[in-house]
């Protein structure tokens, strides 16, 4: 029987820096892997979550050129949590600026929940960039996906954690929770933001996994991560991540001829399979690769296998 692959050991990045990209924006990026070897981005999700060292394990350090970088206002880029000039728009275009300063003329773009919608975007705006597209958990940011996850849906799979999470809202505002959630994290009360923040972090990070992870939870309710998390996701998503409705799914030619795969959890609670699947059927350049027995995040077992097996098979790693 072929034993799961698993994280490849840790490493530390061979060069970092921050770049000013405007706006009052300085995001950081580091560099892992070999110089010169293939290149590749690594998109991290929320909007607002930030990279983890963890996430330069995910390629063959001998083989792969990756840059990782925490996307405006979260992480280590400055100014922390801020909203000014903070668009899906904007990243795309700070991607086409590590691009350059990486000094390559195409990449492969690896993108995970918020990063594979990320991803996405990128890809439909310069597709003559991009080599392989790599997309787990996808996420179209539809109308459809917000209700599930912050409406009526998930809810029903969760309803003591979503009674947590309702609890922070007077009744009469529980129409709209998203919005309402909002509302307190745009306050001028730090307080309020940081109740708030912690609340709707911990909503998703109880329930991104098939089976509880006390270590994630942990992660996603701690005051500095969850406040960049909570007020970038909640400002992305108030505005449909400045998408026109269906628009990723609807601009999938635009992808033709870009080699691809797609890695999706089964019971992926925040990003229903149908989207990918959907994604699949108008980008057959890509592989579809269902995961039974898996949730939503990136290190549960046959998730991980399989993108480690993604990654090594468009490196021309023979597989073990």
């Amino acid at each position: 029987m072929t034993s799961l692959r698993t994280l490849y050991p840790p490493i530390d990045p061979y060069d970092s820096g921050m770049l000013d990209v405007g706006d009052g924006h300085h995001i950081c990026w580091e560099r892992a892997g070999t110089r010169g070897g293939k290149p590749a981005i690594f998109l991290h999700g929320g909007p607002g979550g930030g990279i983890f060292s963890s996430h330069r394990q995910l390629f063959h350090p001998d083989h792969y050129d990756v840059l990782l970088f925490d996307q405006r206002g979260c992480g280590r880029s400055t100014p922390h949590a801020d909203l000014k000039a903070n668009t899906t728009w904007h990243l795309v275009e700070d991607m086409e600026r590590l691009r350059k300063l990486m000094g390559v003329e195409t990449w492969m773009v690896y993108g995970g929940s918020w990063g594979s919608t990320l991803a996405l975007a990128y890809a439909q705006t310069y597709p003559e960039y991009v080599s392989e597209l790599v997309l787990r958990g996808v996420y179209m940011l539809s109308k459809a996906e917000l209700n599930w996850y912050y409406q009526f849906g998930v809810n029903q799979m969760y309803p003591e954690k979503w009674e947590r999470f309702e609890a922070q809202i007077p009744p009469e505002e529980r129409g709209d929770m998203m919005a309402a959630y909002y509302r307190r994290l745009t306050s001028d009360d730090r307080a309020v933001q940081i109740e708030a923040a912690k609340a709707w972090s911990l909503w998703e990070g109880e329930t991104i996994t098939l089976l509880p992870d006390e270590v994630n939870s942990d992660m996603f309710g701690e005051d500095h991560f969850a406040i960049a998390f909570a007020r970038i996701e909640t400002h992305f998503f108030m505005h449909g991540g400045w998408l026109e409705e269906g628009q990723l799914l609807r601009d999938a030619q635009k992808l033709s001829g870009i080699p691809g795969a797609i890695v999706h959890g089964r019971y992926d609670m925040p990003c229903p399979m149908k989207y990918a699947y959907a994604l699949h059927k108008a980008w057959p350049d890509a592989d579809f690769y269902p995961i039974e027995g898996a949730g939503h995040a990136y290190n549960e077992p046959g998730i991980l296998d399989r993108l480690i097996r993604v990654t090594d098979q468009f490196a021309g790693i023979e597989p073990s």
